[in-house]
């Protein structure tokens, strides 16, 4: 099997599954994954036969695929803001929305250094990694409950040289978190997905991505924004921000939920697709 006739077999074994776009950008990744060569190496070298052991695992990912597993995991990284990070199974993949919250935060800290920046429930360490990219002077720290995921984050700071404290805690636990530095500017992208809204998603998202990460209960979805939220009014500094990404859903329950806690100037953004997605609110003293 040549690259060429490999790249034409991915297509079409999975081509009910994908639009003809989707799949012929898939079939790069798996493509490049499987030989190390880039989409201009390939064209050149189209004709080159595969090894026993690349055939095998084109095997392995196009039966991967058809499982409606994410092209992300099965080459095990994901591109975010500029950087291809590893992701595996504890972490969710890096979507481009997040880096639209990045890019918000980037902008309101312009001309401003040393700034003191706290990531929390950092999965891939996609936010702390982008945020000290572009702000190299500041002090980054980011914490997770799960041990799996800080293990892929720091792995990541790792490959980015990008140096960034991690720690492990519980977002929901008041002892805990009272022992996170104060901070000039907190983010968020927690579970914020209700259980009765998963049988709307798309099963490569549940059926692989960590339920840890996605999920809050029907009864309680504001239940990690109200945590960080108090959290945040003691842990930031006067004139300090909070900044979360949201469920679509609960934009204006987000923006209350702040306003009720007393954080002034609450701004409610949407995303490149017009919908509710990121909010920022401030803390202009300490009671």
């Amino acid at each position: 099997m040549t690259i060429q006739t490999a790249f034409t077999y991915i297509t079409g074994a999975i081509s009910e599954l994908y639009d003809e776009r989707e799949a012929a950008n898939i079939a790069h990744i798996i493509m490049e994954y499987l030989t190390g060569m880039s989409k201009l190496d390939r064209i050149v070298h189209k004709t080159k036969i595969l090894s026993p052991d690349q055939k095998q695992r084109l095997k392995e990912a196009i039966e991967a695929l058809q499982r409606h597993e994410p092209v992300q995991y099965i080459t095990g990284t994901g591109w975010f803001y500029g950087m291809e990070l590893l992701v595996n199974k504890n972490v969710l993949i890096p979507r481009p929305e997040t880096e639209e919250l990045v890019e918000w935060m980037v902008q309101d800290a312009a001309h401003r250094h040393r700034l003191h920046l706290l990531d929390i429930g950092t999965g891939s360490g996609c936010i702390p990694l982008a945020l000290k990219k572009s702000l190299p002077d500041a002090v980054v720290t980011a914490v997770d409950v799960s041990e799996g995921a800080l293990e892929v984050a720091r792995s990541n700071a790792a490959r980015q040289r990008l140096e960034i404290s991690f720690l492990q805690l519980d977002a929901l636990n008041p002892t805990q978190v009272a022992s996170l530095p104060e901070s000039d500017m907190i983010v968020s992208n927690p579970p914020y997905i209700t259980q009765s809204e998963q049988k709307n998603m798309q099963e490569l998202v549940w059926g692989f991505e960590p339920s840890l990460a996605l999920f809050v209960p029907d009864n309680d979805a504001l239940l990690f924004y109200r945590h960080i939220s108090i959290m945040a009014k003691n842990k930031l500094v006067p004139g300090g921000s909070l900044y979360f990404e949201i469920n679509e859903a609960l934009g204006k329950e987000v923006v209350a939920l702040m306003e009720s806690l007393g954080f002034a100037d609450v701004v409610l953004k949407q995303d490149m697709f017009g919908k509710d997605r990121m909010v920022r609110g401030s803390i202009k003293y300490k009671a």
